[in-house]
């Protein structure tokens, strides 16, 4: 067998009524939906049923799996302790699985496991099933801040193993959708929400899941999605298969949005194989880019691949005639990854004899020496995004009122710590946001005397 059924679903502990004590009552229809999907699949009758969890242990860069022989927990933290789980993990699907990433060396396991007990993420979906059907092993796994094409490859894994075991298994993709839908709502509004939502239920509602992979990361932050990672990984499992796709309710009375649907396999289909064809469109995509590209950025690319591939830099007395040689000034190399930040290394003040040693010196270490990332591998070369600003001299200014975020960055000094934060980043809207970002770069703690300086940049994309 194979997964013969997947569902998405939301995790709002207020639906179970001794949660809710009587707020559940605003989200009637996402629980008559919840009870229809959760009696489909008591009636499948799944030997392995896997959720993935926005709330199970996270990691920047590793996908975690649930070990050992089996989990419990309760909603003691929403006030409801009596509400409990004792459940058994499929210890054979897990190892099997692990075996089948370790060759891929593909970053996901069991290691760093730290979140024994069950979160609400699992434990809201095994409400509703269990009140139907109990005969099954769990795995349970968290989502990763990886790009989204590698959780359509951890759901692509799934199906695998679970193939080679001939398990009847069931995919549950738990995760709420935006948390910004209403002013009144928890976490207030922002306009994406409403448009995250309408666009991610029509998306599960044709079943194009290839349109998942396309969300830009900006965009969910800003809606404040909280699934869309779960939504993909599951998609993953269905890989070149056709799907029966239903919509059984979608609310947003919260103020965050709850969408409920089912998915099917219905047989074969070799057309949608979306990773391959998202992967073919961004390498398109970078190949119009490095074809408009000016010599800064062709520079800081003919580094970064040539390091990565032969660990030799270009020799830039090559460039002869070129301004790089001729002039002196700091620069940051931003490296990009399907639209997520890869790598960003720079330097406020030249450090070397010419711009064409700076820009080659930050490339690799933008590309090797960043602390947030992994070096970068050779089969990321084809989907890199690279900007290069160069950086005019900062002057010291009195007030953040002397700032732009779209014209200036910013440095901010305190009693020897400096944070810098580039102009016109994604996301930072305000002077207080650029200058916040700044100061956690920093380690600065909040409140602290603040020195600011501004620059202005030259970016080269």
């Amino acid at each position: 067998m194979s997964v013969i059924a997947g569902f998405v679903v939301p995790h709002p502990p207020m639906i179970v009524p001794a949660v809710g004590r009587g707020s559940e009552k605003q989200v009637e229809e996402t629980t008559r939906a919840y009870m229809e999907v959760a009696g489909q699949i008591a009636e499948l009758k799944p030997d392995t049923i896997v959720i993935s969890s926005p709330h199970a242990t996270m990691y920047t860069d590793y996908f975690c799996i649930s070990s050992g022989s089996g989990a419990t927990g309760d909603f003691g933290r929403f006030g409801a302790g009596d509400v409990s789980f004792d459940e058994k993990y499929d210890e054979e699907f897990v190892k099997k699985l692990e075996e089948l990433i370790y060759e891929k060396d593909f970053p996901a396991g069991t290691m760093g496991d730290r979140e024994k007990k069950l979160d609400h993420g699992v434990m809201v979906p095994l409400y509703f099933i269990e009140k139907f059907y109990r005969d099954f092993k769990l795995v349970r796994i968290g989502l990763s801040g990886l790009e989204l094409a590698d959780h359509y490859r951890m759901g692509q894994f799934i199906e695998k193993v679970s193939l080679s075991l001939g398990r009847r298994t069931v995919y549950v993709a738990s995760g709420d959708l935006s948390h910004k839908l209403q002013e009144y709502g928890p976490y207030g509004f922002a306009p994406e929400g409403p448009v995250y939502d309408e666009r991610v239920m029509d998306v599960l509602g044709r079943g194009a899941f290839g349109e998942l992979l396309d969300f830009e990361e900006d965009f969910c932050e800003r809606a404040a999605e909280c699934g869309h990672r779960s939504f993909v990984m599951m998609s993953g499992a269905f890989d070149r298969r056709a799907v029966d796709c239903k919509v059984y309710s979608h609310q947003d009375v919260t103020g965050v949005g709850y969408g409920i649907a089912s998915f099917y396999p219905a047989g074969r289909d070799e057309s949608r194989c979306f990773l391959e064809q998202y992967s073919e469109r961004q390498k398109c995509l970078m190949d119009e880019k490095k074809a408009s590209q000016d010599e800064y950025v062709k520079l800081a690319r003919d580094t970064i691949e040539s390091y990565i591939r032969y660990g030799k830099t270009p020799d830039v007395s090559s460039l002869k005639g070129s301004e790089l040689l001729s002039k002196r000034a700091g620069a940051f190399v931003s490296i990009h990854k399907n639209g997520r930040l890869r790598g960003c290394i720079g330097t406020i003040l030249p450090v070397q004899d010419n711009l064409a040693q700076e820009i080659v010196h930050n490339a690799v270490s933008a590309s090797t020496q960043d602390p947030r990332f992994e070096p970068i591998g050779v089969g990321e070369l084809d989907y890199l995004d690279i900007n290069v600003d160069e950086l005019m001299p900062p002057e010291e200014i009195d007030s953040p009122d002397m700032l732009d975020v779209k014209k200036y960055g910013v440095i901010v000094t305190c009693r020897g710590k400096r944070g810098l934060l580039l102009p016109d980043l994604p996301g930072v809207d305000t002077v207080e946001q650029q200058i916040d970002i700044a100061r956690q770069k920093a380690g600065i703690a909040p409140g602290e005397p603040l020195s600011l300086m501004r620059f202005e940049v030259v970016r080269h994309t």
